[in-house]
């Protein structure tokens, strides 16, 4: 069971989360943590018993804040059309304009399927395709599922270009590529076969 939350425990994941964000998980040793949260080293190991489960906190923050905006979406009441382009345009909102989607790099600097960071970033990407799945099948389009998968790659590919292009200028192509493809889906299934 995940120990509550306290304010060291907060400001230890808040410094964790900064560094992760723009360095990476393994260019971060648990000494910077210590130093970028002011605390000490019994205080950190008090509240995460190793850099794992720090590491699987921060991949599960990442998920909440994938919620919250999921759940922001679905607040709007808008059509579920507009549901789709919405939650993207928060992504784009949302997304660090340095090394691109955390989730995703912590995937890949943890292979081993066996690590729990790997596990955890690959259960969100099951989640994360799940619901926006979900979100495509209220929608009119005929393959809600492919629906889903090109929404979700135009998000990666938002998350990816972050550092190139400009955030506000890739949230604004992301936003319309969705609309383009949410109207292609939706009316493609209204043609007669």
């Amino acid at each position: 069971m995940a120990p509550p939350p306290t304010n060291a425990r907060e400001r230890i994941l808040d410094a964790a989360t900064k560094l992760f964000d723009r360095y990476g998980v393994h260019a971060v040793g648990m000494q910077r943590i210590i130093d970028e949260a002011k605390c000490g080293k019994h205080l950190l190991y008090r509240e995460f018993e190793s850099k794992d489960a720090l590491v699987t906190a921060y991949l599960r923050r990442c998920e909440r804040n994938w919620v919250q905006t999921l759940k922001a979406t679905l607040a709007s009441g808008v059509p579920p059309e507009e549901q789709l382009v919405e939650l993207v345009r928060l992504v784009g909102d949302n997304v660090p304009g340095t090394r691109g989607c955390p989730i995703r790099n912590t995937f890949r600097e943890f292979p081993d399927e066996r690590h729990p960071a790997h596990q955890a970033a690959f259960d969100h990407f099951a989640v994360v395709r799940e619901q926006v799945c979900e979100l495509a099948s209220r929608t009119t389009a005929a393959d809600p599922e492919r629906l889903a998968d090109r929404i979700l790659l135009i998000v990666n590919g938002l998350f990816n270009s972050g550092s190139v292009l400009s955030p506000e200028e890739n949230a604004a192509v992301a936003v319309q590529l969705v609309r383009d493809v949410v109207l292609i889906e939706t009316t493609m299934s209204h043609r007669v076969p």
